[in-house]
């Protein structure tokens, strides 16, 4: 099987802890984690390139992802505080690998005319080339090492990186994660050689992930669920024996494997598209507003506050989702021309949080109006399953030992959850472990709030689950 793509107390006491979890996150994991937007303008009703930046400081959006090198675009995020990823298109890689010259006129004509007024990180040569029908992959290493030779040229090598976005499809085998490995034709070619250069430069593999693509396909066999991010019963790789509580993890963690596979585990990865259709065709299956915002939504959480995946717990994520706009001239079917968050007025297609800030906000307010398509927070169960009162909150292990002791102290410090029963000699001390301890007063907590929307998340240290939680002999309430 294939799952890859070619393209989720009182209110002064929810707010003190949303700001304590704001905190320990960006002193934990958001140094390095973040969420960025992709800009394609393949559309004729756009707002100019000056009220998209506009746009993009008040969303608190720092990151951007472009598909060319617009001269307005580019003047347009000139000091404004936002870094750029370029790109050179695929038309253009068989004049950039076959003539250094062509190469140094393109850097100094779309790079060096703007940077460093334009902050600009790195040049996307390319975009999914191996999925061309134009059959470009044979110029794609030759490109990057011409543009990177202009780029030393012009002495900005060490500030813009050079990579080039694939998409899954490169994958041989993407399941289980563990199995992942690259298309053979492609490794020694093309990919070795790209990971080489990306390795010696200190530049990053890009990679699209669209778990959207796999569920659509595969809707009879992938849960909605898990792909998600809810609440769900998880999968295990039968290769390694990790569990995978969402398909974006698993998709990305198959990468990982197929690096690991031909010795590049120390490559770091960017994920520069990802995102969900809010409309799409009869046969699009799982394509809906109120899908997309539970998916991008619950994305944006999961990659500010959930660390690295099961393969490589120690790496936060970086992605860039797709798209900032629906954009109306794309062809293709009907999901193509509405992945925006946005449409072009700048009204929300959905509304969901897109930065830490805006997380704890949202944590802490209820929607002002509940029949808006809203992005549920991490764990959250329909209303429906929370009214009959069978639902209960563990914990995540997978957030890690100082985020979940810190949310364990607060649910049994300030949180006020009943912890006298995980204390030494209790009835549910045992067993002794970190996991344990904290699902019991989790649970407590979320139980005391009488399971209340976003009650059972502490930053994603938890999760609402429907069967009874096994811990030894302990009984978790499923009131108070």
């Amino acid at each position: 099987m294939f799952w890859f793509s070619s393209k989720n107390q009182t209110m002064a006491t929810h707010i003190s802890f949303s700001c304590f979890l704001l905190l320990l996150t960006i002193s934990t994991i958001a140094e390095s984690a973040s969420i960025g937007i992709n800009y394609g303008r393949i559309a004729n009703n756009l707002p100019t390139p000056t009220q998209v930046v506009q746009l993009l400081k008040k969303q608190g959006l720092t990151r951007v992802k472009l598909y060319d090198t617009n001269s307005d675009v580019l003047t347009a995020l000139a000091n404004s505080n936002i870094t750029v990823v370029v790109a050179l298109p695929n038309e253009l890689l068989s004049s950039t690998a076959k003539d250094q010259s062509f190469a140094d006129n393109w850097v100094q004509a779309n790079i060096s005319k703007f940077y460093p007024a334009t902050n600009i990180e790195a040049i996307a040569v390319g975009n999914e080339v191996f999925a061309d029908p134009n059959n470009t992959t044979q110029f794609l290493v030759a490109a990057m090492k011409n543009i990177h030779s202009s780029l030393v040229k012009y002495n900005l090598d060490s500030a813009v990186k050079v990579s080039s976005p694939i998409a899954l499809s490169a994958l041989q085998t993407s399941y289980p994660s563990s199995s992942g490995s690259f298309k053979s034709e492609l490794i020694e070619p093309v990919i070795k050689p790209m990971l080489d250069l990306i390795r010696s430069t200190g530049s990053y593999f890009m990679v699209n992930v669209y778990p959207f693509f796999a569920y659509s396909a595969n809707s009879g066999q992938i849960s909605l669920d898990y792909t998600l991010f809810k609440a769900n019963p998880g999968v295990v790789d039968s290769g390694n024996g990790l569990r995978y509580s969402n398909l974006f993890d698993a998709q990305l963690d198959a990468v990982f494997a197929a690096m690991s596979a031909i010795k590049y585990d120390d490559v770091k990865v960017v994920i520069t598209e990802t995102g969900w259709p809010s409309l799409g065709d009869s046969n699009e299956v799982g394509a809906s507003q109120a899908n997309a915002a539970s998916y991008n939504g619950n994305l944006v959480r999961r990659v500010l506050t959930g660390g690295g995946t099961p393969l490589r717990p120690n790496d936060t994520l970086n992605v860039f989702v797709f798209a900032l706009f629906n954009e109306n001239q794309k062809t293709g079917p009907t999901s193509e021309r509405n992945y925006g968050l946005f449409y072009p007025s700048e009204a929300k297609v959905y509304d969901i949080p897109l930065t830490m800030a805006e997380l704890a906000t949202a944590q802490t307010t209820p929607p002002a109006n509940e029949s808006k398509a809203q992005a549920p927070t991490t764990g959250d169960m329909s209303t429906s399953a929370v009214a009959s009162g069978q639902t209960w909150c563990v914990a995540n292990g997978n957030v890690g030992l100082e985020k979940l002791q810190a949310a364990l102290d607060y649910a049994c410090g300030e949180g006020g959850a009943d912890c006298r029963p995980i204390q030494g000699g209790a009835t549910c001390f045992n067993p002794d472990t970190l996991v344990a301890h904290a699902s019991y007063a989790f649970n407590s907590y979320y139980q005391k709030k009488s399971r209340g929307a976003g009650t059972c998340d502490f930053g994603g240290a938890a999760n609402v689950v429907t069967q009874a939680p096994k811990f030894g002999t302990c009984t978790f309430p499923t009131g108070y």
